[in-house]
């Protein structure tokens, strides 16, 4: 059985995460995870059944309502959730994970949460007769399908804007570019793919948004650099606009990422936090899924208008590079392509 260290385990821990897992979680998970990892033979999966048991554990608590039983269906589900957050360090320590890990882990998760949303405003609606409790139940139910579509339909379309960017971008420099872009990649695997890895080749890094997984690449300020070509340049940001109206954003980010926190300060993690821990250890429920909810509301609205402004920004970048394509065709040459570029650039800017 192989050795590994606290190293090697932090070093499979996600580049970014939410604040509650980086500071709540992860010391508790990774020395957990090592332990698990050199002296026992447990596999992803089944550390994924133990956290959903515990996970139903917590909604029978939350269902029996009293004060007590609130408390410990409060450990029992930050417990589940340390042990949630080994079954993916496991995986990438040992390099056991498997699709269907991915989707068991996904699908229980989701059914976790429901159960003990329900059993938890149900179970107080009917020990205190208040309605406002199954109102609470109806929004926790609301927010958390709304962040999981929202979040990956962004992706989605943010992953059809890049390969778009790309065709244009190949189309504008060039039939030997265009050529070379439409022969197959030697590497399938994804994080070899064109779309994701040429922003990182040439120098940029994608947004905070952009990619489905907080483990995604540390951020890469994009350098100000004359060497870097215009459709390079054109392809870098398209988030130059909301970086323009909220220049503190990227230090704020910076310093975040630093600890490995991701700027979406109140996520998912933070409002099941919130709903399932907080709010039944201080008895505050309601409270507590107003407060969060609110916070989840707000920061997922911020996504929404990034990625507004980005679809703008992506729109005028292929019409520069739609542009610069024609003039190639009419033959110009790669050097009109060039300046039209940087020309249309300058303009958006």
């Amino acid at each position: 059985m192989a050795t590994f260290s606290l190293d090697d385990v932090r070093k499979v821990c996600k580049g970014r995460d939410a604040w509650w897992t980086v500071f709540l979680v992860d010391p508790i998970a990774i020395r957990l995870t090592l332990a698990v990892a050199n002296r026992t033979a447990i596999t992803p999966n089944q550390l994924t059944a133990v956290a959903f048991a515990l996970g139903l554990g917590a909604a029978g608590c939350f269902a029996l309502a009293s004060p007590g039983w609130l408390v410990l269906g409060a450990l029992l589900y930050h417990v589940g959730f340390v042990v949630d957050c080994m079954d993916g360090k496991i995986a990438r320590l040992k390099g056991t994970g498997t699709t269907f890990g991915a989707w068991l882990d996904f699908m229980l998760d989701r059914v976790r949460d429901t159960l003990c949303a329900l059993a938890l405003t149900v179970g107080q609606y009917a020990r205190t007769g208040q309605t406002a409790y199954l109102y609470a139940g109806m929004a926790i139910l609301a927010l958390d399908m709304f962040r999981y579509v929202n979040g990956p339909q962004i992706v989605k379309a943010r992953r059809a804007m890049r390969s778009a960017l790309n065709a244009a971008r190949r189309r504008a420099e060039g039939p030997e570019e265009e050529a070379a872009g439409a022969a197959p990649p030697a590497d399938p695997a994804p994080a070899a793919r064109t779309d994701v890895s040429l922003p990182a080749r040439m120098g940029f890094s994608p947004s905070a948004h952009a990619d489905p997984s907080p483990s995604a690449r540390a951020e890469v300020s994009p350098p100000a650099r004359a060497d870097v070509s215009p459709p390079a340049r054109a392809e870098s940001d398209l988030h130059q606009e909301f970086d323009s109206r909220f220049p503190w954003y990227r230090r704020i980010r910076r310093y975040l990422l630093r600890r490995r926190v991701r700027t979406h300060l109140v996520s998912g993690i933070e409002f099941q936090m919130a709903v399932f821990i907080v709010g039944p250890l201080t008895g505050a429920v309601i409270p507590a899924v107003a407060v969060a909810g609110a916070g989840l509301a707000f920061f997922e609205l911020v996504i929404i208008y990034k990625f507004w402004l980005s679809t703008r920004a992506h729109a005028r970048v292929i019409a520069a590079l739609e542009e610069c394509a024609r003039e190639q065709d009419a033959g110009y040459g790669p050097a009109m392509t060039r300046q039209g570029l940087a020309r249309v650039a300058a303009e958006k800017e």
